[in-house]
């Protein structure tokens, strides 16, 4: 990098717009959308498409809800062009969905386009050509006027060569775009929409898409939006025109750029799924359609089953979803943050259908798109007390004690510091079993039973304690008190009961239960126990004995 002061690169003037509307504005609409993932997307692919992917693409393009869909360039190679002609030849087309190509502003390619259209009910002719001021010195050698001149001769013979598919019943829409629009002059880019424009001669139910395209982003999204005003507010007969957006994304703001482009006016956004595209990719329509939808906007997509779409996207195009892409990706809906996942588990209960989707650092519900809850929290050393409780509860039915999360939560950490990698549910579950149920030394009850009589509850209890089998009796106010009373008089450690609760695992007369305890030793020392059985009375017991055996490991580390 050069060092400072920079002055290889240079600051992208601002566009003088004293009186923009745009910062004040609110989206309360979704604008027409336009898939270019078959031209665009497909040209920037190391191994392009095949005919037969292109078409399960189009169909999953169709499904999704898109009404206009570029499909080619069909006279950039016999392959573009078959694959028109195979959409139209074979009826692939449904009645409410307008296909797409793309020409640039020469006659023989123009006429090569009109071939592949033939029999299509309707079609959008995307012409273009270059306008910029670099672009006309270091690439055409041209003119203003010359390029305005190629632009309207090219709309001009388009025009007279259509009229045979329209007199055969084929309607076609012209989109023109000035290319690199961003990095042209507004005046000249005006001038030469409005001359291409003047040729065509749209009218206000048969209107010009004029594109504007951020070919390169040179510049922050509030420029852009600033170049999208100025021109909407300049265009005569604005009401015969489509404004539409084409952003790729240079600099990374490639969405913002489009989202404030909407707010400056624009009707139709280009772009493809998950921002396939040339450099850094074109729009990800997929991230706009869904951020309107969070605000309470139907975007007229429909992205419900997001994985198969996705599933589709990666196997045609060989490219794989970042996992942290938006919506999309394996990890937008994970936490591993613990002040995260204690967020989350605590906001999730609070929601009910009459009110809006509020969970905290999830902005939209998984089940929408068709995504799992399973992976929102996930545990590592980063994580916390109350991600490691939610995994319990959601995937194995443990509500545990909230004064017992830390606790967990201290063991599962350690585990993770250990392993130095994400922990699985099926590990933290082991862990959480090998440490607070499954403790059968130094002491295993092998009988439990108890009895009320008028005054009190009395237990008898076989016990096993290293390796020596005990028979004890006690007498309390319940089954807990008579067992711990029970145990009071052998050399165990001497406790008391601090708290317990219990709850189901399941449904039906042979569901288990579990139960939660937590002992205090004599010497100050508090921790849990847990215990599972179908009979509630023995699951406490249990508890009981793996708190002990707890408590006895501790001391015996120390």
């Amino acid at each position: 990098m050069q060092a400072p002061p920079v002055t290889k690169y240079r600051a992208f003037p601002p566009i003088h717009l004293p009186d923009r509307q745009w910062p004040s504005r609110s989206l309360d609409r979704a604008p027409a959308w336009c898939s270019v993932d078959l031209r665009d997307g497909n040209q920037a692919l190391a191994q392009p498409m095949s005919v037969e992917e292109k078409i399960d693409y189009f169909a999953m393009l169709v499904k999704i809800g898109f009404k206009e869909i570029e499909v080619g360039f069909p006279s950039a190679s016999q392959i573009e062009f078959d694959f028109v002609r195979r959409l139209i030849d074979e009826q692939l087309i449904p009645e409410d969905v307008t296909i797409q190509i793309l020409c640039q502003c020469r006659e023989d390619l123009i006429s090569r386009s009109l071939e592949s259209l033939q029999g299509a009910r309707r079609a959008i002719f995307h012409l273009y050509n270059s306008t910029s001021p670099k672009q006309r010195d270091y690439v055409f050698g041209a003119t203003k006027a010359e390029i305005v001149a190629i632009a309207t001769h090219a709309v001009g013979f388009l025009k007279e060569k259509m009229q045979p598919l329209v007199a055969g019943g084929t309607a076609i829409q012209l989109e023109y775009s000035p290319e690199s629009f961003t990095s042209t002059e507004l005046e000249f880019s005006l001038e030469i929409c409005e001359a291409v424009s003047e040729v065509w001669q749209p009218t206000p139910t048969d209107k010009i898409i004029l594109n504007l395209p951020a070919t390169v982003e040179y510049a922050t999204p509030n420029v852009y939006a600033d170049q999208i005003e100025w021109f909407g507010k300049h265009l005569r007969h604005r009401d015969r025109s489509l404004i539409s957006l084409h952003t790729h994304n240079d600099r990374g703001t490639g969405i913002a750029a489009t989202e404030l482009g909407l707010l400056a006016g624009a009707d139709r956004v280009e772009g493809t799924l998950f921002g396939n595209g040339e450099r850094t990719g074109n729009l990800d329509i997929v991230t706009v359609a869904l951020n309107l939808y969070t605000h309470g906007i139907h975007p007229a997509l429909d992205f419900s089953q997001i994985n198969e779409i996705r599933d589709t996207y990666e196997r045609c195009t060989k490219l794989e979803v970042p996992p942290r892409s938006p919506y999309a990706g394996d990890l937008v809906f994970t936490a591993f943050s613990g002040s995260h996942q204690d967020a989350i588990k605590k906001s999730w209960p609070k929601q009910s259908g009459e009110k809006p989707w509020d969970v905290l650092y999830i902005p939209i519900d998984p089940a929408d798109i068709g995504r799992s809850y399973k992976a929102i929290i996930r545990i590592n050393s980063q994580s916390g007390k109350g991600g490691v409780a939610y995994i319990l509860e959601r995937e194995y039915g443990l509500d545990l004690p909230k004064a017992m999360h830390r606790e967990v939560g201290r063991l599962i950490n350690t585990l993770a510091d250990q392993t130095g990698r994400e922990l699985t549910s099926q590990e933290i579950h082991a862990a959480f079993a090998a440490e607070y149920l499954d403790r059968a030394a130094p002491l295993a009850i092998q009988h439990f039973k108890s009895t009320e009589t008028e005054t009190a509850v009395r237990c008898e209890v076989s016990i096993k304690i290293d390796e020596a089998v005990h028979a004890l009796h006690g007498e309390g106010n319940g089954p807990i008190d008579a067992f711990v009373r029970a145990l009071a008089s052998t050399a165990l450690p001497k406790f008391e009961v601090l708290s317990y609760s219990e709850h189901s695992l399941g449904k039906g007369a042979e569901a288990k239960a579990v139960s939660y305890i937590q002992i205090k030793t004599a010497q100050g020392q508090t921790l849990y126990g847990a215990g599972t059985d179908t009979n509630i009375e023995l699951a406490s017991i249990k508890a009981i004995v793996t708190a002990l055996n707890r408590s006895i490991a501790k001391t015996a580390d120390k």
